[in-house]
């Protein structure tokens, strides 16, 4: 009979709770589906007398991280503290240099240190496994890792932080400005108190890092990312992308080119008619594009107790199994490193929200300026600030908002031309630019 999996938990949050009790619950599923039990023998966290409503009786409380990790009574040391650096980050190192696998959903310490912790799980036979880091309960890290091990990567894009899709979302449907979804977000839960992490962008990048070394085999580099937020995005954005057939979403975005892997975390206009256009909420969504399938989109929700755990005692349940995959795909050794991509080089399709005073001559200086560019104009729409269009005839003393969609430019010229615009003093304020991403 094979011996059970001998399990410990450093960290008893929301995630962690949760982790006991789907074991708990569930021993008798994972047991036959993994040819053998999981049990929890041993747990930690910062207070042992914080009331949890988990029945820990029979289970060790080690005394620290770092004492759990070292324990040679676990085989598989899960990680739920959170943080880039300590404790986790001793305590994994701990546990793969003992040869323990390591479970963890701290997405901070693999962006981080993920290629440092690959080494030692190579060298010591271990398994590193980090499912819930990325999108929780969606399996994008399994999917990338190994479901496509056999598929060349063209680009993987997605929404991956539910607090900016659920603003974006409130902002479109309701007509709310940026700061009133925010401060609804903070009210519900969705938003920190400080919410810069997540709105600008920073959560998405770190997220986006790791999906980039399992697309393209390069070394997880957050600082490779060029990283924008949401916090410029008004109400008249959405609803003039909702006019063009758009929806505006954050996306972290890993392409192929010909220049190198692009990198980048920003808001983006999407068709309506693609899958993750339809993604509204907290919800978070994936698309992988290869060569030879379809793109595949992987939709499910990317936080909360109950989805991150899910994926966590799915990466506990491989252990069990025996599957011991590369971190990220390859040996380490093989990993390539990256560079952050100049956005200049960067080339598709822009809208350009402008406010354009409205006197004679200005339309054809803002055309002429893109044409010196070779940008070429997809669609134009001009309008007076009450709503009627430009041949109504009202409003002529106020500025003019004129939304430009361009066919595919460089990120180069569209600024150039715009520098050139406000220079002519032929606008006011500061131009709105949003790239485009097509299916």
């Amino acid at each position: 009979m094979v011996a059970p999996l001998k399990v410990g938990i450093a960290g008893l949050g929301t995630v962690g709770a949760e982790v006991v009790r789907v074991i708990e619950q569930q021993g008798g599923v994972l047991s036959a589906r993994c040819g053998r039990a999981v049990r929890i023998v041993a747990v930690t966290a910062r207070s042992k007398v914080k009331k949890r409503s988990l029945d820990l009786r029979g289970i060790d409380w080690a005394k620290s991280p770092l004492a759990l990790a070292g324990d040679p009574g676990i085989d598989c040391f899960v990680e739920l503290m959170g943080g880039s650096g300590e404790p986790a980050l001793s305590a994994i190192e701990a546990a793969l240099k003992s040869g323990k696998s390591v479970v963890t959903a701290n997405k901070a310490l693999i962006a981080k240190h993920g290629i440092r912790l690959a080494k030692l799980a190579e060298k010591h036979g271990g398994a590193l496994n980090y499912e819930a880091a990325v999108g929780a309960a969606i399996p994008v890290v399994k999917t990338l890792r190994e479901g496509l091990a056999g598929t060349d990567i063209n680009r993987v894009y997605g929404i991956l932080n539910g607090t900016c899709n659920y603003i974006l979302t409130r902002m479109e449907q309701e007509g709310l400005s940026f700061a009133e979804c925010l401060k609804d977000a903070q009210r519900l839960g969705y938003a920190e108190a400080n919410p810069s992490f997540d709105v600008d962008g920073h959560d998405t990048a770190q997220k986006l890092a790791i999906l980039a070394s399992l697309a393209f085999g390069t070394k997880v580099a957050q600082s490779a990312i060029y990283v924008e937020g949401i916090s410029s995005i008004a109400p008249e954005d959405l609803r003039a992308a909702e006019e063009l057939g758009y929806r505006v979403k954050l996306l972290g975005v890993a392409v192929r080119t010909a220049k190198g892997i692009e990198q980048r975390v920003h808001p983006t206009m999407v068709p309506k008619s693609s899958s993750i256009a339809q993604v509204m909420g907290v919800t978070n969504a994936v698309t992988i594009d290869g060569d030879g399938i379809p793109p595949i989109t992987l939709v499910g929700p990317g936080a909360g107790g109950a989805a991150t755990a899910s994926a966590v005692v799915a990466d506990i349940a491989d252990v069990a199994r025996g599957i011991r995959a590369r971190p990220f795909g390859r040996p380490v050794d093989r990993l390539r490193d990256t560079k952050k991509a100049p956005m200049e080089r960067h080339e598709g399709g822009y809208y350009i929200r402008l406010m354009a005073r409205d006197l004679a001559g200005t339309a054809a200086t803002i055309a002429t300026r893109l044409a010196e560019q070779k940008i070429s104009i997809e669609s134009i729409v001009q309008r007076h600030p009450d709503g009627v269009d430009a041949a109504g005839g009202k409003g002529k003393a106020s500025p003019v908002p004129v939304i430009l969609i361009t066919y595919a430019t460089s990120e180069d010229a569209v600024y150039r031309a715009l520098q050139a615009v406000q220079h002519d003093k032929v606008i006011s304020g500061r131009p709105q630019v949003i790239r485009i991403e097509k299916n």
